[in-house]
């Protein structure tokens, strides 16, 4: 975390709350009657899915997935791999995937394509933040908390360099960092 980030705040912890409250009450709504899993892509979105469940008042089983990206770089490396696997049994169940950003597709994409391997019943994807102008691969969200389209995010659950995921709100960060091998003008 660089003392010369600079944080601008897109989305306050009222409008979340308020947004997570609206997406637990939809999918209560939708999935009534239904054997539903939530299952949470870590690290990102387990500030959102704990949000979440809370205002879910149907019965639910939950389970997470670690995926691997983006290591410390700002851009998605294409390269998605599974660090950790679900454990529930989702064979014939009704799956909604829990994440906290969507933008290339890429990750979804992948994981969608092992969940399938489990023969769930139906595999739909909430994320809290969608942006479609950096989709790679097409996806569908079926539940979207807000559209923010330009900027690095960080704020509940979300990281840069595994900072910043304890803000409360969502900011648009511009990191203030020197990249490697910089010498200043003035030395």
């Amino acid at each position: 975390m660089g003392s010369k980030d600079s944080l601008k705040q897109l989305v306050s912890k009222e409008e979340i709350a308020n947004r997570v409250e609206e997406l637990g009450k939809q999918i209560s709504k939708d999935y009534e009657g239904k054997d539903l899993v939530l299952i949470g892509i870590l690290k990102g979105a387990f500030i959102f899915m704990a949000d979440l469940v809370r205002h879910i008042s149907i019965p639910i089983q939950m389970d997470f997935v670690r995926l691997s990206s983006y290591g410390n770089f700002m851009e998605s490396t294409g390269e998605v791999r599974i660090t950790k696997d679900i454990e529930l049994n989702i064979e014939g169940k009704d799956v909604l995937v829990v994440e906290d950003i969507v933008d290339t597709g890429l990750t979804l994409q992948y994981l969608e394509d092992v969940l399938n391997l489990h023969k769930p019943s139906s595999i739909k994807i909430c994320c809290l933040i969608d942006k479609k102008e950096r989709r790679q691969v097409p996806v569908d969200v079926d539940y979207v908390g807000f559209n923010i389209e330009r900027g690095f995010l960080v704020g509940y659950g979300i990281d840069f360099e595994e900072n910043y995921r304890q803000l409360p709100g969502i900011f648009k960060i511009t990191p203030g960092y020197e990249p490697e091998g910089f010498i200043p003008s003035d030395k």
